[in-house]
């Protein structure tokens, strides 16, 4: 029988500050391959992970331009080419009149690229993960806050880890199998 591969070591704090101020100090301390769990979104916690940017409005701006464009081009297309009515002596291409749609379907485009963008950018849906083997992470919905630091971190030495979380005065640490 083979004994599971750890997949890192995982902190339990009480309170916000107190994750958000171990985040920042794990991250100072050289440690990349971090994760915070927490019951609501803490205000600065990404920060203290060192992620800087995110590519979200990028992609909805993408997805709005791409609706548009495509809700337009499909009236414009369905009018002067594959339809076109004379109705009351009007012009085949009156784009004036396409202004309402073409905006109904940006807005639309942004909603779907905002929506899908952000669930692939945070790799959800995640039906599983390693750290639900953990029994107190249940918490992690109602009332308490994790640093996770992951065994593939370049930095990561079980020993000295464990006693870098330690000095952190965390509520518990447990170890995640993987």
């Amino acid at each position: 029988m083979t004994t599971p591969t750890l997949y890192g070591l995982l902190a339990e704090f009480d309170r916000e500050d107190q994750v958000v101020d171990a985040t920042r100090r794990i991250y100072e301390a050289g440690y990349r391959r971090i994760d915070a769990f927490s019951p609501f979104p803490v205000h600065g916690l990404a920060e203290a992970m060192g992620r800087k940017r995110t590519w979200v409005p990028l992609v909805v701006l993408c997805g709005g331009i791409l609706g548009g464009l495509g809700g337009f081009v499909m009236q414009a297309y369905s009018a002067v080419v594959d339809y076109p009515l004379n109705i009351g002596g009007r012009p085949y291409y009156s784009w004036p009149a396409f202004i309402p749609i073409t905006f109904e379907t940006t807005v639309l485009g942004a909603v779907f690229a905002a929506v899908f963008g952000m669930l692939a950018m945070n790799g959800l849906p995640q039906p599983y993960h390693p750290v639900f083997h953990v029994k107190n992470f249940e918490l992690a919905s109602r009332s308490r806050f994790f640093l996770l630091v992951m065994s593939r971190d370049a930095k990561f030495d079980l020993d000295r880890t464990r006693r870098d979380l330690e000095a952190l005065d965390p509520h518990a640490i447990h170890e995640v199998p993987h």
